[in-house]
């Protein structure tokens, strides 16, 4: 209760210095009185008092009663629920659905299985079996959490005991190994596919609001291509070689995963309904750009489902994670575009303007991404950071003449996902893997750090060329 009280007190607290600090110069006194509420909030999404969804719902209508987003009552109110009525949001919500039609039927835990029993017999093949697992279910679930935290975490939790490896003296034998490879294969593709994070549609829709323009599914998977594939080719073998597991090889682990697909049988009609929804929709987001919204084709993908018994509206009802995301997801939209509305993100790109002036935009857009990617030490939540940081980082580097704005867009958005590698609460899946037993403290934050260099490096070093020749510097 005092510690729930302690984490309540700091965001009221930052709140309240910053209300009673005189507004900068240049800014409207109300757009700041917003940025106090604001920066109340992203406190509260990272010390959590209360539940995150929850933070959200109250800070809007909190802005929505003291008027700092509207002129009149009902302007406010409008502006309080405009998230709710947010094709993005609904698009989480709708990935969701994706995720428990594959938990619902059995498919992602049969897929897993696939890549173990084929690549299992080494611990270097199990390190590319979970990467693979990972990459096959990132496309249609946009939590890293239930994708790895939930699907492929309770699948790998046994492996290690086949090889006399258990938290403790004997966890670099292979749990260690197993456990990081699993970890840092989800960041990677939480980067390569729009749907694969939650953050990362929420993050299209603030370059939208802020930079007026909108990246499809298919443009940001080509975006992130050539990094994407690079790092799942090599990243179970540099893990291999950095952070190597004490037992090469395990026979026993593909019979494990064989004797797990036998207990499961046959493949049902309704895992093969599964499937073909989930590639429907793939392409329906692929090819479809233009002429139907990607929020429609999971709508109408959603309700196949439901008329294929894949899932039961009973199933959509007691999905409460998918609820609490759309309500957090909702009033986070509404919180971020309040930031452009009442003028704040302006007057911060035209300060942060001033302070680049004349260096280099390509230099800028590198130093900016960099400090984007790093100041993720202080953050626990990928949606509270993309909430918080990147509305004004955009505007920051947007301002800057020269600045390409698409591939600056395009790179900032990248980071979300593998920021997530840096520290044991950095991401959903860092605390379930972390809590294994089989990472200590130290080898956490020091291979968080190492791999976090390597994908900032590969990001900045041939995303970035890769998105100017794309689009022009």
């Amino acid at each position: 209760m005092k510690a729930s009280l302690s984490r309540a007190v700091v965001p009221l607290a930052l709140g309240a210095v910053i209300a009673l600090i005189p507004a900068p110069q240049g800014l409207h006194p109300g757009a700041w009185r917003y940025f106090a509420v604001f920066s109340a909030a992203i406190a509260g999404l990272i010390l959590e008092p209360i539940p995150a969804a929850a933070v959200g719902f109250i800070s809007v209508f909190l802005i929505a009663v003291l008027g700092l987003a509207g002129s009149t009552a009902a302007e406010s109110i409008r502006w309080a629920l405009a998230g709710f009525s947010n094709t993005t949001v609904w698009l989480i919500f709708g990935a969701f659905m994706f995720a428990l039609g594959y938990e619902k039927t059995g498919l992602g835990r049969r897929l897993g299985l696939i890549f173990i029993r084929r690549l299992g017999r080494s611990s270097l093949g199990l390190g590319y079996a979970i990467t693979l697992a990972d990459l096959a279910l990132a496309p249609f679930t946009p939590s890293n959490t239930a994708r790895s935290g939930g699907t492929i975490y309770p699948i790998i939790r046994n492996l290690p005991g086949f090889y006399g490896s258990s938290p403790g003296d004997t966890a670099r034998r292979m749990g260690s190994f197993v456990m990081w490879t699993a970890f840092a294969a989800t960041c990677v593709t939480s980067s390569m596919f729009a749907t694969a994070l939650a953050p990362n549609l929420l993050a299209l829709e603030i370059v939208q609001n802020t930079a007026g323009f909108r990246i499809g599914w298919w443009e940001w998977f080509l975006g992130f291509l050539p990094v994407g594939v690079i790092l799942i080719l090599v990243l179970p073998y540099l893990i291999y070689r950095l952070y190597p597991p004490g037992i090469r090889s395990g026979p026993e682990v593909p019979d494990w995963a064989a004797d797990e697909l036998a207990k499961l049988g046959k493949i049902s009609n309704r895992e093969m309904a599964m499937a073909f929804l989930a590639l429907m929709a793939l392409s329906g987001w692929i090819f479809g750009a233009g002429r139907i919204d990607p929020t429609t084709v999971a709508g109408v993908a959603i309700s196949l489902m439901m008329l294929c018994r894949v899932i039961t509206w009973e199933d959509i009802l007691g999905n409460r994670q998918a609820w609490n995301v759309l309500v957090w997801f909702a009033t986070l939209v509404t919180l971020a575009d309040g930031l452009s509305k009442v003028g704040f993100v302006a007057w911060f790109a035209e300060s942060a303007a001033a302070g680049l002036a004349g260096r280099s935009p390509v230099a800028v857009m590198v130093l900016l991404v960099a400090v984007f990617f790093g100041i993720h030490y202080l953050f626990a939540s990928l949606t509270a950071h993309a909430t918080a940081i990147l509305p004004v980082m955009l505007a920051a580097g947007s301002a800057v003449p020269g600045m390409p704005t698409k591939v600056f867009a395009l790179l900032l958005c990248y980071a979300l996902g593998i920021m997530g590698i840096l520290t044991p609460y950095a991401t959903g899946p860092a605390p379930v893997y972390f809590g294994s037993g089989y990472l200590s403290r130290r080898d956490f934050w020091s291979l968080g750090l190492i791999f976090g260099v390597i994908f900032l490096l590969m990001l900045l070093g041939l995303g970035a060329p890769y998105l100017l020749a794309v689009y022009g510097s």
